[in-house]
């Protein structure tokens, strides 16, 4: 998660408050009283022909991602949606564009030695809320690429579960269009099949002299990696030392895809994101030892389930500790990272990190596989990240 003063006890009261109203998905939100035509068709079978389009996109979203092929297009399943509930014309424009740009990024990654053989996406409607002639859908994407053996030595599989809110809006008959779709995780842009500005596009002159603005002089700046490859040599010892990664690696492969309980939970509540916190909790799985004080001493690095200081879950105080206590190391390159090491982004290039992740496997062609909630993610490439989000900053951390 982002930056953010998390250690009040209001604020906590307030999360957990909110995560359980968040236990109730799947109910759907109606006014008391309808009065068009479109409101009283929102019924169940509505409802689930909603569910059956927004599986329709995301699943043509990641189709385009598998290798079937020169010219083996498959044809987008959204095509089959006409008449009561449909894609708006404007929306299949630009889904269409959003294919072909996940196409290109294929191609990229298939340039890099990676290619997936097939995938498999699912979507669960968590609740429908109707304003007027609009309904908002709010839906959980679960999905499973599958990897092909290029190399051979590519883990089996890669996954995440994301959240999207779709728009239908209703015309005079009543009949529904899927005007909008946007992703609502605090790290929006990370999914392997989410949409993303093309690796040619150049970022502003603004964004590339941002500078952070640190609220004193005393805050540790990390230096900015390198993503070229081959990368210098920069080995690691992941046994008999102070800690232990392949620890670190298991619980972030535990809790990839849930929340242990033994934790608060940040993801959906408006704090940015759980992404900090579940790196935190599995560097502790690894051997970090709290380092009790107050929880907005950037110094201090502790976390269970009744309090966090900011530094477990905050993407810039974490960074700020990790480098203070002589805890990790930056490194030059991201192809240097290893298992249980710790990557962070900053995706608009305003100075401000954005997002944290961790290493939980690395291949003999050494390419990082970093698994991260925000979207819950599992065993990613670095390439695929970098494919995705070309212009963004990283620190790459060595633990």
């Amino acid at each position: 998660m982002k930056s953010s003063n998390m250690g009040r006890t209001r604020r906590r009261a307030a999360i957990v408050v909110a995560a359980a109203a968040s236990a109730a998905v799947g109910a759907t939100l109606l006014p008391a009283a309808s009065a068009s035509a479109a409101d009283r068709q929102v019924d169940q079978r509505t409802r689930a022909t909603f569910q059956r389009l927004a599986d329709a996109v995301l699943t043509d979203r990641t189709d385009a991602l598998v290798d079937r092929g020169q010219g083996t297009r498959k044809k987008p399943l959204t095509n089959g949606f006409s008449g009561h509930v449909r894609l708006s014309a404007a929306l299949a424009r630009s889904e269409g564009t959003a294919l072909s740009s996940l196409e290109t990024r294929r191609n990229r990654l298939a340039a890099l030695g990676e290619k997936y053989g097939k995938a498999d996406t699912a979507v669960t409607l968590n609740s429908t809320r109707l304003q007027g002639g609009k309904a908002e859908v709010e839906v959980t994407e679960t999905t499973t690429l599958t990897y092909k053996k290029v190399r051979g030595d590519e883990p089996a599989t890669t996954g995440f579960q994301a959240h999207h809110r779709l728009t239908f809006t209703a015309d005079a008959r009543g009949d529904w269009q899927l005007t909008g779709i946007r992703n609502t995780d605090p790290a929006a842009g990370v999914a392997v099949n989410q949409p993303t500005a093309d690796a040619t596009a150049k970022p502003s002159v603004s964004a590339m002299v941002a500078t952070v603005a640190a609220a004193d002089d005393t805050m540790p700046n990390a230096p900015r990696a390198a993503l070229t490859r081959p990368a210098p040599a920069n080995a690691k010892t992941l046994t008999g030392g102070a800690y232990d990664y392949k620890a670190m690696a298991t619980y972030a492969e535990k809790y990839w895809s849930t929340y242990n309980p033994d934790y608060p939970n940040f993801n959906g509540h408006g704090a940015g994101g759980d992404c900090t916190n579940f790196v935190s909790q599995s560097l502790k799985a690894g051997g970090w030892k709290h380092a009790p004080g107050y929880v907005y001493d950037y110094t201090k690095w502790f976390g269970n389930a009744e309090i966090q200081s900011d530094s477990f879950v905050g993407v810039n105080e974490w960074s700020w500790f990790a480098q203070n206590s002589k805890r990790t190391k930056s490194l030059a390159n991201v192809y240097q990272m290893d298992v249980g090491d710790v990557l962070q982004m900053d995706f608009d290039r305003d100075g401000s990190k954005d997002h944290t992740m961790i290493v939980t496997y690395r291949n003999a062609q050494g390419v990082p596989y970093l698994t991260y909630h925000s979207a819950n993610t599992y065993r990613r490439s670095l390439a695929s990240i970098i494919s995705s989000e070309p212009n963004a900053w990283y620190y790459a951390y060595r633990t």
